[in-house]
């Protein structure tokens, strides 16, 4: 572990990728190597772009200095088929790294360390990242890198891991979109804000905080600034229309002394363009004062109210698959205008009972499920490898208003060059909005949101969140982010799996 701390330190830092804008311009920072720091952002802004800099694994104009020995999470892992403990060896190179130390390290975490006797690929996504955040930090004298570590981890994971990363003592550089997870493991944000890099002290909270400050008071700036630019310009017309009403008082009085007309339009005219000039000037000034905040855009639902109350009941409900039941019987109403969340570790059977409900689970069901006839249902799944194509023919194909599709993409932070890109090239971000957004504009009368957050930043979690409290659909979702449930859950049912070991 690192026992001395280390500059880190960016000139003058700038950097493209070809044909496109700047991530960043001229970029200066200098941060320690033992701040745990937050590196936050909207997607595409930067941010594993910025880590792969650190490495100097991408050209850029400027000069990173640091003497670290940069440990990179996620790992390359290049023989799945391997045992796990072999495989986490093999992708450390120039490490003399024993077992005993990752043991050690799962010890810490809270993991059985027999996982290291099975074959990689038998690992679930939570039990990979934990084997390979214990190989990380066995390492002696590095500085680590933790590209979205919550990813692949449920709720009780992501608690696990938090604990984790508060007991070193080593300082790291970590991505990702949980807020609670965040304020729980860091004492430092670097924020990339339209080509810029934005140091500040504390957690996530502190840092949003301060945010909201800011940008209240760029907002009231703003609203000062283009009142004044408004009346500027109005002075500007104003002065405009003056000077040609004495053009065409000389042009019109034919009986007048031309002379003394012309000399005083003339002198009126060179006035009025002088002093239009001068508020030109004045009004572009104003214009450059004006503060760039990124506003919140809000988002639209086609919710369509069912005539009844009670939209879905669950009556001592249980799911086999091949003879195993996943949990223990479970029993609830969703109502109108209410939001109920599973909750439950990975594996509990939560999907399951999601696919069941839509009449898509293979398994058998025991109990009562009950579901309006002619209920119109508005699906977020996990996996939507299905939605393939231009976005066009997507529009088409779910008989959505192609122009609304892509003014809802716009509004979720996509890029208009992805609009032309299919959506099997698009980024998993990208495919996620198109997903989210078919939900968004589908004609519905109850959502069923699976892990809606997956792949989305913070930014467009404050969309969701809003969307949600002004409308109150009946929703039921699936989320391991425990903001978002506390923030628009008004019921959390607990999915108990009857077997520990299908816990992932």
């Amino acid at each position: 572990m690192i026992t001395l701390m280390q500059p880190i330190t960016i000139r003058n830092l700038t950097f493209a990728y070809p044909g496109q804008a700047p991530l960043f311009t001229d970029c200066n920072l200098d941060f320690s190597s033992d701040w745990r720091l937050g590196l936050l952002g909207r997607n595409g802004r930067g941010k594993t772009t910025l880590m792969q800099i650190l490495q100097g694994r991408l050209e850029y104009q400027g000069t990173v200095t640091s003497r670290l020995n940069f440990a990179v999470f996620p790992m390359t892992i290049t023989d799945p088929t391997a045992f796990t403990g072999d495989a986490l060896q093999a992708a450390i190179p120039n490490q003399n790294l024993e077992q005993w130390q990752i043991e050690r390290e799962l010890g810490v975490l809270g993991v059985d360390a027999a996982l290291l006797w099975q074959p990689y690929q038998t690992l679930s996504g939570g039990e990979r990242t934990k084997v390979q955040l214990a190989a990380l930090f066995a390492q002696d004298n590095a500085f680590f890198l933790l590209d979205e570590p919550t990813n692949h981890l449920d709720l009780a994971g992501r608690q696990q891991v938090a604990d984790y990363l508060a007991k070193q003592h080593s300082g790291f550089i970590i991505t990702s979109h949980d807020q609670d997870f965040l304020d729980r493991v860091i004492d430092h944000t670097l924020v990339i804000e339209r080509h810029q890099l934005v140091l500040g002290q504390g957690n996530y909270s502190a840092y949003f905080q301060q945010k909201e400050q800011r940008d209240r008071r760029a907002q009231a700036v703003n609203r000062q600034l283009k009142t004044e630019i408004k009346e500027l310009q109005h002075t500007r017309q104003q002065r405009l229309q003056w000077a040609q009403r004495a053009e065409n008082k000389k042009r019109g009085n034919s009986h007048a002394d031309k002379g003394f007309l012309g000399a005083k339009a003339a002198k009126m005219m060179k006035k009025t363009i002088s002093t239009a000039n001068r508020l030109d000037q004045t009004i572009s000034n104003r214009q450059g004062l004006l503060k760039n905040v990124e506003e919140v855009v809000p988002l639209t639902l086609n919710y369509q109210p069912h005539h009844q109350q009670t939209l879905l009941t669950a009556d001592r409900v249980t799911l086999t698959i091949d003879g195993r039941q996943l949990f223990s019987p479970l029993t609830w109403a969703l109502h109108q205008h209410e939001q109920i969340a599973l909750v439950g570790p990975n594996g509990a059977g939560k999907s399951s009972l999601i696919r069941a409900i839509t009449g898509h689970f293979a398994g058998e069901t025991a109990g009562e499920l009950s579901v309006p006839t002619g209920l119109t249902v508005s699906y977020v799944r996990q996996d939507y490898a299905t939605n393939t194509g231009s976005l066009r023919q997507f529009a088409s194909q779910h008989s959505l208003p192609y122009d609304q599709l892509l003014n809802l993409l716009r509004k979720l932070g996509m890029e208009r060059a992805a609009f032309t890109v299919p959506i099997e090239k698009m980024s998993m971000g990208q495919q996620k909005k198109v997903e989210l957004a078919r939900s968004l504009l589908t004609p519905a009368q109850l959502y069923i949101w699976d892990e809606p957050l997956n792949y989305l930043d913070t930014y467009n979690q404050q969309q969701l969140t809003k969307l949600i409290n002004e409308y109150r659909p009946p929703l039921l979702f699936v989320e391991h982010d425990q903001h978002f449930i506390n923030t628009i859950a008004s019921q959390q049912v607990a999915v108990t799996p009857l077997d520990s070991a299908n816990q992932g």
